[in-house]
């Protein structure tokens, strides 16, 4: 593969309950594309990955988020499993987190349930999207506009239903990354209302 993401650093935001598959797959391919990855969580040590419900491997962090900070980052990933999105999207500094990247114009990559990230830090609003199946209510009362494709692209932003999606996945998100900033993220994330604290 070429090496289009050569120079570019990308966090991979998730923690316990992420689906292993989707954070695995998605950071190796990043990898294979020249980027450096760094696996942002809650915590420092590791997190225990999922294979569905059934628990998997234990994946090592990089980077606790309270000792980084989205302006170092070039892209974000954020893969799914049930838990991890809901466990993130109760945490203030984790939905902040997503939301600069939006604010800075930077490119997403969403799949599974983690859009629920997204309707938590007020940028799914406007937007084409995908996700599980069970979460597509919560992104069209977020106002967005929901498909049900393996996998969407909207100016930056990139999104997928589920682990088949994967291949699909990751070759629109290292071509959405390696375009770099997106001026669509950063102007729908300025019409978005800010999220209330919680």
């Amino acid at each position: 593969m070429a090496q289009t993401l050569s120079g570019k650093t990308v966090a991979a935001l998730a923690t316990d309950g992420v689906e292993q598959v989707e954070l695995i797959k998605p950071v190796q391919a990043l990898k294979d594309a020249g980027a450096m990855v760094h696996v942002v969580s809650l915590k420092s040590g590791q997190i225990q990955g999922f294979n569905h419900l059934t628990p998997g491997d234990r994946i090592p962090v990089d980077r606790a988020l309270s000792e980084t900070d989205a302006a170092v980052y070039d892209a974000l990933l954020l893969p799914g499993g049930v838990a991890n999105p809901d466990q993130l999207r109760g945490e203030e500094e984790a939905v902040s987190f997503v939301r600069a990247f939006f604010d800075a114009g930077k490119p997403v990559a969403a799949i599974c349930h983690a859009p629920w990230l997204l309707v938590e830090a007020g940028v799914a609003d406007g937007r084409t999207m995908t996700g599980y199946h069970t979460i597509r209510t919560d992104l069209k009362n977020a106002g967005a506009t929901v498909v049900d494709e393996e996998v969407v692209v909207d100016d930056g932003l990139v999104t997928s239903r589920n682990p088949d999606d994967i291949p699909a996945f990751c070759a629109k998100m290292i071509e959405e990354f390696a375009e770099g900033r997106h001026r669509g993220q950063s102007e729908a994330a300025a019409e978005s209302p800010r999220p209330a604290a919680n």
